[in-house]
């Protein structure tokens, strides 16, 4: 196949979380709906944060919950903005809190009122958390920026799967993946390119793809002056 220039397009992606968390102060189901949204991103690191502070499984996977539901059954979107600081500093805040008052706390007053636990894939997040040997708030903060470079790059799939850009995403994956790629000649031979044309390809899919995490970061911040800051932090958690 030949390496086509990718097609520029917008991003298959829903609105920043910042705005989507203004937006979703119009009514209460706007604002279970974006709490939905914004929880099903953020909870691995959460629990990943949780099981590093020492609780089992089970029990790391019943804070996760409760914390959850906690944040979904008070409205904490009224007291978030991004001018009050970057969202994951203030998850992780709540994280720590809860933990301190959950003993203060019944499960069963807690879980009631209707409110329904999220489906969470905890299979996924205790085999991260198992692996991880840092200390709680390092875990936390290094499964925060694998979870940003996941969601780009899950994005990026978007844009090839939709035709917005052009060429083999497997491709890509062999080459943005950890472990050890194949080696450029291999790769150009087997999807039948040229050098020059596979250089280009990735070069093209790299420089979006950072895009894409910078997107990512300054959707967590206050603005794009503390994205720099926040991307150099996060590139420095996953280097340790």
């Amino acid at each position: 196949m030949s390496a086509d220039p990718p097609e520029e397009g917008p991003s298959a992606f829903p609105p920043t979380r910042w705005t989507l968390i203004r937006s979703a102060r119009s009514s209460p189901e706007a604002r279970r709906a974006a709490l939905e949204s914004l929880l099903r991103t953020y909870w691995r690191p959460l629990y990943v944060f949780m099981r590093r502070q020492g609780l089992e499984a089970e029990a790391a996977r019943d804070a996760v919950q409760d914390l959850l539901l906690r944040l979904l059954e008070h409205d904490f979107l009224e007291r978030l903005s991004p001018e009050k600081g970057r969202l994951r500093g203030y998850l992780l805040t709540a994280a720590r809190n809860h933990l301190v008052h959950r003993h203060e706390r019944s499960n069963a007053a807690r879980r009631g009122g209707g409110v329904a636990a999220l489906p969470l894939d905890f299979e996924l997040a205790e085999r991260i958390a198992s692996e991880d040997a840092q200390a709680p708030d390092e875990a936390f903060e290094r499964e925060w920026a694998s979870s940003v470079m996941e969601r780009a790059l899950e994005r990026l799939k978007a844009e090839f799967d939709s035709g917005a850009r052009k060429g083999p995403f497997a491709l890509v994956l062999q080459f943005f993946r950890p472990g050890e790629p194949p080696s450029y000649r291999e790769a150009a031979e087997a999807h039948g390119m040229s050098l020059p044309q596979l250089k280009t390809f990735l070069h093209r899919a790299r420089v979006r793809y950072r895009e894409l995490v910078r997107e990512e970061v300054v959707d967590t911040v206050g603005g794009p002056e503390e994205a720099e800051a926040e991307l150099a932090e996060l590139l420095r958690v996953l280097k340790r």
